[in-house]
């Protein structure tokens, strides 16, 4: 079995309190990810990403076809950060990084969530 020296750093900030729980299972079964905090409101989650180290923030917008102002935000402030929508209700994730048009990933699977988060680049 691999071994991993650096875990993934994730940061929830999804709702309903069910979908929260699938993908924090599904995170902290990973041996090379953790989950390092959750929080809901976007102010929360700014100050958060601020005073964590954390690689992958992960949440779930409103509405499903636009981008999140949220993203544009932790981007602008943590250049190297991953954010990854995943709407409670669409069959669609999308994936954003600094200075990269959003990646789409059609009809999201576990491992296809999974593959995105350990990508270097979309």
């Amino acid at each position: 079995m691999k071994e991993y020296t650096a875990k993934i750093k994730v940061m929830l900030s999804s709702r309903p309190r069910m979908l929260s729980d699938v993908i924090r299972n599904m995170v902290t079964h990973q041996p090379d990810m953790e989950v390092v905090g959750e929080v809901i409101d976007p102010i929360e989650l700014l100050i958060a990403v601020k005073k964590i180290p954390v690689d992958v923030v992960i949440i779930t917008p409103v509405a499903s076809a636009a981008t999140p102002r949220i993203c544009s935000q932790l981007l602008e402030e943590h250049p190297s950060l991953k954010v990854m929508t995943l709407p409670a209700e669409g069959n669609t994730a999308y994936l954003y990084q600094a200075g990269v048009h959003r990646r789409e990933l059609d009809e999201p699977s576990e491992g296809v969530i999974l593959a995105a988060i350990r990508s270097s680049t979309p």
